[in-house]
């Protein structure tokens, strides 16, 4: 299966591509390595999109290049499926994350890259980067309904990693 739009990799860099919309999310969790690493394993486990609301159908294991993922959202007879595939990943001291873009049956086409980033004074981030269009007949009718849905997804991503960054074990 061929991911659904061409620019693969393009949330790497700024600018993003033109003629999407886009998302840009930049929000402190909290301070220190235990938060930070606690918030890359929710990450790459796919732990912060369960803790967001989404059911993770099919993970193809933790997040690596070429994982496949089928993400659900909605309840009843609105319910979405949401395929994606992992087309990078970063490994760095200071700074872990991936991304993921579409496949065939996603509502949108595009990208989206979440990292979990540590600066100098210990401050530990998540920074979300997407930009997508409609894919389907449902998304393009949703219209600004469809824009206020991806913030309001992406707030439950920073929500999620936020619990997940604090909460130690027991």
């Amino acid at each position: 299966m061929r991911l659904t739009y061409q620019e693969v990799g393009a949330t790497r860099t700024e600018p993003l591509p033109a003629g999407y919309g886009h998302v840009h999310r930049d929000v402190s969790i909290g301070s220190g390595a235990e938060v930070f690493e606690r918030a890359v394993a929710g990450l790459f486990d796919w732990g912060m999109h369960r803790e967001a609301g989404f059911t993770v159908v099919s993970p193809g294991g933790i997040a690596a290049p070429g994982v496949d993922v089928v993400l659900r959202a909605g309840w009843g007879p609105v319910r979405l499926t949401i395929p994606c595939r992992v087309v990078y990943t970063v490994d760095e001291v200071d700074r872990r994350g991936f991304a993921y873009g579409t496949l065939p049956g996603h509502p949108e086409r595009g990208e989206e890259a979440f990292m979990v980033v540590q600066d100098g004074t210990g401050d530990v981030r998540i920074r979300i980067s997407a930009f997508s269009r409609p894919a389907s007949f449902v998304a393009r009718a949703s219209g600004p309904v469809g824009r206020w849905a991806q913030q309001y997804a992406t707030d439950r991503y920073v929500r999620a990693i936020q619990r997940l960054a604090l909460v130690k074990a027991p």
